[in-house]
């Protein structure tokens, strides 16, 4: 009577399937939220944790916000971030980005917030050496977000599409090194990219395209995510607003045509 009860069996496949569900949890892929209003849905919670992702649009259509507004989560969330920038002017910029609450003195005050102005070949003479100034800059201060406005003067620096690629792999195998989860900013028309974006969109993890067309009688924004590695994105076109208050927030409301270059 007393060897009769040995109910060990059920028991065990009760841990068996506990440790398949942790399992599965440790692999599901680490999310950086965006900060931005109705993008972390789009993109299964976030930008995958240390990626490099393309934010593409033409002239006017917020890509500098929409990556500023990036950082401006990850400061919010007690990260370091780096805004690296080959056209701003530190001084303007700052007072540009006042119109949205954002007070980036007081986050450079804290160390937090690291601004650099930088021009294409210094970026190609970091890539020559491997890391450069930047590197200590990220390492240092322990970064977690970058952002690059824009690539599209560095990627200017080559016209051989060979060259170009090569640059593009090297420059993202640095920024992958460093762990960080980064934005880089591309200046071209959505609706119009040529062969000079290829490289840059062929070695990127994800692509954001940013859509500043006029509808009717004014322009509206549009956003689109066109690649997301391992994530299970949205493939609809999502109208965006921009307002001084909120930054860009992406609406529930779909575009179901395409755009031509207007």
């Amino acid at each position: 009577m007393a060897k009769k009860s040995k109910k060990s069996k059920p028991s065990r496949s009760k841990k068996k399937g506990k440790g398949r569900k942790s399992l599965k949890e440790k692999r599901r892929r680490k999310r950086v939220k965006t900060g931005i209003k109705g993008m972390d849905k789009l993109i299964d919670g976030g930008f995958e944790n240390k990626s490099i992702n393309l934010v593409v649009g033409g002239s006017g259509c917020g890509k500098t916000i929409f990556a500023m507004q990036y950082l401006m989560g990850g400061l919010k969330n007690g990260e370091n971030c780096l805004f690296i920038t080959f056209e701003e002017n530190k001084d303007e910029f700052y007072k540009n980005m006042e119109e949205f609450n954002w007070d980036l003195k007081k986050y450079e005050k804290e160390g937090k917030f690291h601004f650099l102005e930088y021009s294409p070949e210094k970026v190609n003479s970091m890539i020559e050496e491997g890391g450069g100034e930047i590197e200590n800059i990220v390492v240092s201060n322990n970064i977690t977000r970058i952002v690059v406005d824009s690539i599209t003067s560095f990627a200017l620096l080559f016209e051989d599409e060979l060259k170009k690629r090569e640059a593009a792999l090297s420059l993202f195998n640095i920024i992958r090194k460093w762990n960080v989860t980064s934005l880089l900013t591309l200046q071209e028309n959505p609706s119009e990219r040529s062969s000079k974006s290829s490289s840059l969109e062929f070695e990127s993890d994800g692509i954001v395209l940013i859509y500043f067309t006029r509808e009717k009688k004014k322009r509206e924004r549009f956003i689109e995510i066109l690649k997301m590695r391992g994530t299970n994105h949205s493939t609809n076109i999502h109208e965006v607003n921009l307002s001084g208050k909120l930054g860009f927030t992406v609406t529930n409301k779909t575009h179901s045509e395409g755009f031509k270059g207007n």
